[in-house]
């Protein structure tokens, strides 16, 4: 831990078993690792390695079978089921591979959503989400169902979701895997310039190399751990793994 940065959240000996066909399959063995405020990490790891299902615990979309994720100091999962929905729905932003847009709603209305959620008067969350689909070069779209837009307009609305609410930690599963180089530049980018507002820090799994080299941090997960990788180290990495 470096003591001169100020600490987001801490991982410490995360565990992670499932039950299947009458075996223990463990995915996550002994996890940890720091992550700072106003940083990019990215995970990297081979298909199945457990890259989502850290990011889903970290998230608290799922509990570890042992381990502890802290933030601020405290073990989120000894917080009950309540206060852990309300931490996670205030302070965490997700943006997954598939977007899980409302198909119905107009990208304005979806990216309204957590706003209204959140108890914030309609007039108002319409405002916020305006201004930022504005600022993400979807003045001309915002208006029309989200099933109608590109998978890189529908990405970038559902990047606008995940901040709007201007949360503390954005985790971003395989962000930009289905998209085209153009749409998958324009959705990095916005990512990459998240983690310069307040104390937000981003955690960003992918399989781009190229994505992960502009990180500031580079987690690899093999074997059930993470260790940290130098940047010169991606490559080997990545090789090793596929032997």
């Amino acid at each position: 831990m470096d003591p001169e940065k100020a600490v987001s959240l801490e991982v410490q000996g995360l565990a992670k078993s499932y039950a299947a066909d009458g075996r223990r399959i463990d995915v996550l063995t002994g996890v940890s690792c720091t992550i700072y405020r106003n940083e990019v990490v990215a995970v990297i790891g081979a298909s199945g390695v457990g890259k989502t299902t850290l990011l889903h615990i970290i998230g608290t979309l799922d509990r570890p079978s042992a381990g502890k994720v802290l933030y601020g100091g405290m073990d989120v999962f000894s917080w009950s089921d309540s206060r852990l929905s309300s931490f996670r729905n205030s302070e965490i932003g997700f943006v997954f591979q598939f977007h899980h847009l409302l198909p119905e709603f107009t990208a304005l209305e979806n990216v309204m959503m957590p706003c209204l959620l959140a108890g914030m008067a309609r007039s108002q969350a319409r405002q916020e989400a305006t201004a930022l689909l504005e600022e993400l070069g979807l003045a001309e779209r915002m208006d029309l169902p989200s099933s109608r837009l590109s998978g890189g307009e529908q990405q970038r609305v559902a990047l606008a979701r995940a901040v709007i609410r201007n949360p503390k930690l954005i985790l971003a599963d395989e962000p930009t895997g289905n998209l085209d180089e153009k749409s998958g530049r324009k959705v990095a980018e916005l990512l990459f310039s998240m983690k310069e507002r307040p104390d937000t820090s981003v955690i960003l799994v992918t399989h781009n190399l190229s994505l992960a080299c502009r990180a500031d941090r580079v987690i690899g997960l093999r074997d059930g751990i993470a260790v940290e990788l130098e940047m010169g180290e991606l490559a080997d990495f990545v090789m090793k793994k596929a032997a």
